[in-house]
């Protein structure tokens, strides 16, 4: 008998990546919009430099589309009716952190302060619900690569 998906869960069919569609179904349609709004965002603000990449992370982290050039920009996370973003800081973007530490919301402030760090940097995996939410992942992202256009 199969269970139902509780919220977080990730998609595991490891047939194919997932497409929009059924990203849209499973993370549904208010966390959908801030996964298009951060796409679009990524396509106008870097034209021609990322090529997003289906990763399959296995039964328990299933699906999650990495931009990346030659460095790790973000991870979008699909889940069950959650969408997440991880963004790595290596140690420059921390610093540039700890210098605006003052001006992110307390969340992710508590977020940063309790990432565990790797050799690579802190790994912050953001819960995005609403445009706030997603305008500090623009931040964070920004601080590890400027934007070319407008941003």
């Amino acid at each position: 008998m199969k269970q139902s998906p509780q919220i977080g869960d990730r998609i595991t069919d490891k047939s194919a990546p997932p497409d929009e569609r059924t990203v849209r179904d499973w993370i549904g349609p208010e966390a959908f919009e801030h996964w298009a709004e951060l796409q679009s965002w990524i396509e106008a603000s870097y034209p021609g430099v990322f090529a997003p990449d289906w990763l399959y992370g296995g039964k328990k982290r299933g699906w999650s589309l990495r931009y990346k050039k030659t460095k790790a920009f973000c991870t979008l996370l699909p889940a069950y009716r959650l969408f997440s973003v991880l963004v790595v800081l290596g140690r420059a973007e921390q610093e540039k952190f700890e210098e605006r530490r003052y001006s992110w919301s307390p969340q992710l402030v508590k977020l940063y302060d309790e990432a565990r760090a790797y050799h690579d940097g802190k790994w912050l995996i953001v819960a995005i619900s609403s445009a706030d939410d997603r305008h500090e992942v623009r931040e964070l992202v920004s601080m590890k690569r400027p934007p070319i256009l407008g941003g």
